[in-house]
């Protein structure tokens, strides 16, 4: 198989290797490489990977130059805290937990409520071309990293998934979890809430593993304008095709866009003009999406010198469902970094509810499920602040044979049990469909 990095590049990143071993070293070159690429090369030996991309920007990392974790009501805060204490010119990727406290589950093992990691190699790929980063840990001897990266060979063709046998269990079961929305929306229509996401998980139990960066290629393929993600810790991967963004910023510049409210695609183009104008004109999913955008609008108001939301929603069209969208834009008064942005917004009521947190307690109170990373946050980030945060969505969690897979319903007043559990199925199909095949 070719090697992924030809001796030219190891030998220019060797060059800016030379600093003393007592301190972090960091040495960047041109590479045309796909950063997936990387990380399918190298994942399967490697105790941690990680893969992020946008519809601009893509990023995958190979093994641990430095990494913090932190827990609790003020994790964001404290993995902000160490983001900035570094001063290594190298991409951070970042995700997190739905709850503070995090996952408690087994299949969780190894997740914390919330992880930045610099990768030991990573490439970043940006519209004027890839670089590879190396960063050498102190102690480390770069001559050992760079062996690593010269024994990198591309991986074997993508392996489209086809299980010969698979079982799928619900948690809830689809009746459990119906009763559960009925008596969401009897809280909402008593004044207790005004809306409770709640979400569902399936197990998939396969006869043989998915590899799991290759099901992030396809995810990235088929859905090339979600946000695609691959976390893994040990042997456990967290992947998914977000279509949401939490929130982004560039210097001042900042976005955020909500989705909420939903409605299938059609089988033609007729059908889905009909299911889109159905939903543009729902005056349930409508009032659904104004409580989204109203609390973004809220939380970024004190924060930004001028703030743009738009009066009306557009239709956003993904390959199994359609969302009502707003992009907020903004520029910021004060120079909040994005992880302290996410932390100002998580958790939305597009993943949460509102009252934020009346709706937490209720969740709490009524969920079945340990959401683990699930509805939180992931995405890159660098030292001074910038980076892209999506919602992790349309997701699941690998283990060997077997994946729990995510999705949740925005339940409120007129919300119909039959209708909310078809629409976590629409939500449940980019990784259902991927691991169910035959």
């Amino acid at each position: 198989m070719p090697r992924l990095f030809p001796p030219s590049v190891i030998d220019a990143l060797a060059d800016q290797l030379n600093g003393p071993p007592g301190r972090s070293r960091v040495a960047v070159a041109p590479t045309p490489l796909d950063p997936l690429a990387l990380v399918r090369a190298g994942a399967a030996t490697s105790g941690w990977a990680g893969y992020f991309s946008s519809p601009g920007r893509d990023v995958g990392g190979l093994g641990i130059g430095w990494r913090t974790t932190a827990a609790g009501p003020n994790r964001l805060e404290a993995l902000n805290e160490a983001i900035g204490s570094q001063d290594l010119s190298a991409p951070v990727l970042v995700g997190f937990s739905f709850s503070p406290t995090g996952p408690y589950l087994p299949e969780w093992e190894g997740f914390a409520p919330a992880a930045a990691v610099i990768p030991m190699v990573s490439v970043v790929r940006r519209p004027g071309g890839s670089q590879v980063v190396v960063v050498v840990p102190p102690g480390r001897d770069a001559r050992d990293v760079l062996e690593v990266l010269l024994g990198l060979t591309a991986a074997s063709g993508r392996r489209v998934f086809e299980a010969a046998d698979h079982v799928v269990e619900s948690r809830p079961a689809p009746d459990a979890w119906r009763r559960a929305v009925a008596e969401a929306v009897g809280a909402i229509r008593a004044g207790a809430l005004e809306k409770a996401v709640l979400a569902r998980s399936v197990t998939v139990r396969t006869d043989i593993a998915a590899r799991p960066f290759d099901l992030v290629s396809l995810l990235r393929d088929g859905y090339p304008n979600s946000y695609t993600f691959g976390w893994q810790e040990g042997d456990s991967v967290f992947v998914g095709a977000s279509p949401e963004l939490l929130v982004a910023r560039a210097g001042s510049q900042i976005v955020s866009n909500p989705l909420a409210g939903s409605a299938a695609r059609g089988s033609d183009d007729q059908e889905d003009a009909q299911l889109g104008h159905g939903l543009t004109a729902s005056h349930k999913d409508q009032s659904e999406h104004t409580l989204v955008v109203e609390d973004i609008r809220s939380r970024l108001e004190p924060i930004t010198a001028e703030l743009t939301v738009p009066p009306h929603p557009v239709l956003r069209k993904f390959p199994t469902v359609q969302h009502l969208s707003t992009e907020v834009t903004g520029q910021l008064a004060t120079p909040y970094s994005v992880i302290e942005l996410a932390d100002i917004l998580h958790p939305t009521p597009a993943v949460g509810g509102t009252p934020r947190d009346d709706s937490l307690l209720y969740l709490e109170k009524i969920e079945e499920i340990d959401r683990g990373w699930y509805a939180g946050g992931v995405g890159w980030c660098d030292t001074d602040g910038d980076g892209e945060l999506a919602l992790s969505l349309r997701c699941g969690l690998l283990r060997g044979t077997t994946a729990y897979l995510y999705a949740g319903a925005g339940i409120v007043a007129d919300s119909d049990p039959d209708e909310e559990l078809f629409e976590t199925r629409l939500k449940f199909r980019p990784m259902l469909d991927l691991l169910s095949a035959t």
